[in-house]
């Protein structure tokens, strides 16, 4: 077998290089990926352009990939058939009476609406309609409205079900159900830092606080929205008891979703069911579209051995488990600013792998700490997608959220920090209740 035309240095500047030079000419995410293949493709003697044609349309052909369009429509059949309303009452029942009320409830509804859909742009979209003008009426800061939003909404990344669980479970051979389960504490432990973070503002600026909400009021918010809160534990619970797959796991829910929105609580018609389907279909193909180009630039990073010369290089610094966690999560905090989520898994995850490997890091701990430093991604400049959805509904430029951006980033660093250290945190909720995942 004859060698590669190209080293693992000169490809790799040439797979990036290209990339980055498309990124900045403007072009499209999905576009740049594949365009950025080309250059490679025409120099290698050994390959042709046929292999970006042959690798995007195999990354296709995956069972898997079908929950990211199931996730997307049960998240748009939530939020147009009346179950974020009733979300929304419950959350204020729960905190509205705490300093800053409606941003805390803003965070309560991101926990629960992350517990149903997986998307953060989803959430974005949803909450920044509801969240963003309200809260300035009530005498809350234009940016911080906007941050909280956007910051809030990326938990959907992290507390399950998830999209990008499930697509690195696809990808990298890790137990989508583990991921679930390990997904919570961290989840959880953002969202608190996040009310803490609200508490502090509110207290300095003196923003409102509602009345406390009665036993009554609280017990019957509870009874109106179970329905909708079982979502989670139907999805959860049915892959941890082998009653389906999580793509299977998804379609139900859409099912469940359909049935409440319609049956339940009657709020959805033909019309609403069609803007969904569409809806679900452009951001679906979007997606997906991002999984198929980066499937093709993994191709070519395996090819030319990229992540092998990368992984001599790195071990040669003798970091341990702690230097590698904090280099892993440098590297997708870097990649999130710049790519989306999910063809970050598809490239960088793949390549950082053998390096977690090679300290004995949990392939559960690298999956959930890869997630969490991608979820900055969505409310970092340039790319930014969370923050730039609330901006625009806010009508102002992205750079007018950035202060308070970066300020509410703070805490959710130091519990990215805490995952690296104490492996336990995303380790101890799978190893308790579904250990056979764990092994």
């Amino acid at each position: 077998m004859t060698q590669a035309a190209l080293t693992p240095g000169m490809a790799a500047l040439l797979l990036f290089g290209t990339f980055f030079v498309l990124l900045v000419a403007r072009v499209p995410v999905a576009f740049a990926l594949g365009l950025a293949c080309l250059p490679s493709l025409l120099f290698e003697p050994r390959l042709s352009p046929m292999v970006l044609f042959n690798e995007t349309f195999k990354a296709y052909n995956s069972f898997i990939l079908l929950a990211v369009p199931f996730f997307l429509l049960t998240a748009n059949l939530m939020g147009i058939g009346g179950i974020t309303n009733r979300l929304v009452k419950l959350s204020r029942t729960m905190v509205g009476s705490m300093p800053g009320a409606l941003a805390q409830i803003n965070v309560v509804l991101s926990v629960f609406f992350a517990g149903i859909s997986g998307s953060s742009t989803a959430d974005a979209a949803s909450q920044s309609k509801i969240f963003i003008d309200a809260q300035t009426r009530e005498g809350y800061d234009l940016s911080f409205s906007i941050a909280i939003t956007a910051v809030s909404a990326v938990l959907a990344v992290i507390i399950p079900p998830s999209i990008l669980m499930v697509v690195w479970g696809g990808v990298i051979s890790t137990s989508i159900g583990a991921l679930y389960l390990a997904g919570i504490i961290p989840g959880l432990l953002i969202a608190g830092a996040q009310m803490v973070t609200v508490h502090v503002y509110a207290v300095r600026r003196k923003y409102p606080v509602y009345p406390r909400a009665t036993a009554k009021e609280f017990f019957v918010s509870i009874f109106e929205s179970v329905p909708a809160l079982m979502t989670p534990f139907i999805i959860i619970g049915g892959i941890l008891l082998g009653w389906f797959t999580p793509t299977e796991s998804a379609a139900i829910a859409v099912i469940y979703a359909a049935i409440l929105s319609m049956v339940v609580y009657r709020e959805m018609d033909h019309k609403h069911l069609y803007t969904a389907l569409l809806e679900t279909g452009r951001l679906s193909a979007i997606a997906l579209f991002c999984v198929g180009t980066a499937s093709a630039f993994g191709w070519l990073l395996a090819y030319y051995q990229i992540p092998q010369a990368l992984l001599s290089n790195v071990t040669s610094w003798g970091m341990g488990a702690i230097g590698v966690g904090l280099f892993i999560a440098l590297c997708f905090l870097v990649v999130g600013c710049f790519l989306d989520a999910i063809p970050a898994i598809i490239i960088v995850g793949t390549t950082l792998e053998p390096l977690a490997r090679s300290v004995q890091m949990h392939p559960i701990q690298f999956a959930i700490v890869g997630i969490v430093a991608l979820a900055f991604g969505l409310v970092t400049p340039p790319y930014g997608l969370c923050l730039m959805i609330a901006c625009s509904v806010a009508k102002v430029r992205m750079r007018f959220a950035l202060k308070d951006t970066f300020i509410m980033l703070v805490p959710m660093l130091l519990v990215l920090l805490a995952l690296i250290v104490w492996p336990e945190i995303a380790l101890f909720l799978p190893r308790l209740i579904a250990p056979e995942f764990v092994k």
